[in-house]
């Protein structure tokens, strides 16, 4: 072979990939079309390993979907187009941080659920509307920014618990619930499930307090990080392909 030819097993050894994996970069447009030899022999060069290496650079930072799109923007010579789609992943990531610090302002901000009375009260309940605390679902999903339909969802799965007034069959939110329905609109924002969420919520009620939620928050933190230091990786390696190419 030709000196500086490289075959499809010598990228893949690299990665430890298969061959096939290189083979199917360069047919989604990850790596540059390939040269053939006599026999149809695929042959590659350092630009394509370097390609690859990007590549898989990249992943980690934006994903697979959107570092494909950013690869094959950048082989097809539309580098303001790879550009663009790095800012928007950075875009994204500044935004889940302020989620996360939203987040942590909530938790510091909530106001803790009421204590039980020690001595139960054989009066009837006071109308919804005198108790300190105390909305409804319409006012609560204009407070988060969401649906109505979104808070009786939660309801469903667990996070948020109202109960009925017994006059109307309204929805109740105490202050406990509007605290449980902050925590679930921050965490979903932050990318959490609805399955994730609810044993976190169950947790704060058990304890009383918002400890649980802590090694969440340091988990989200961490995952934030890794990402924005993926992204440093994933521009350095993009940086050497693109100079090598112009």
């Amino acid at each position: 072979m030709p000196r500086g030819r490289l075959r499809p097993v010598d990228l893949a050894r690299e990665h430890g990939l298969s061959t096939q994996a290189v083979r199917n970069y360069e047919e989604a447009g990850i790596l540059p079309a390939a040269a053939r030899t006599e026999h149809g022999y695929r042959t590659y060069t350092a630009r394509h390993a370097q390609a690859l290496r990007a590549f898989l650079a990249l992943v980690p930072a934006h994903g697979h979907a959107t570092a494909t799109s950013i690869m094959r923007a950048a082989n097809e010579g539309a580098t303001e187009e790879a550009l663009r789609l790095i800012d928007e992943s950075h875009a994204q990531l500044l935004e889940d941080r302020r989620t996360l610090e939203a987040v942590e302002q909530a938790l510091r901000s909530l106001v803790p659920p009421p204590a039980p009375s020690a001595e139960p009260s054989r009066a009837p309940s006071p109308a919804p509307k005198a108790e300190p605390g105390v909305t409804f679902i319409g006012p609560l999903a204009r407070k988060l920014g969401i649906r109505p339909a979104t808070l009786r969802k939660w309801e469903q799965a667990g996070l948020v618990e109202p109960r009925r007034d017994p006059a109307t069959g309204y929805r109740v939110y105490s202050a406990a619930d509007v605290r449980d329905a902050q925590l679930a609109h921050q965490l979903r924002r932050g990318g959490y499930l609805l399955e994730q969420i609810a044993p976190l919520i169950r947790q704060v009620r058990a304890a009383g307090g918002l400890a649980p939620l802590e090694s969440a928050l340091r988990d989200w933190q961490e995952r934030l990080s890794a990402r924005g230091r993926a992204m440093l990786r994933g521009a350095a390696a993009l940086h050497t392909y693109l100079d090598e190419q112009e």
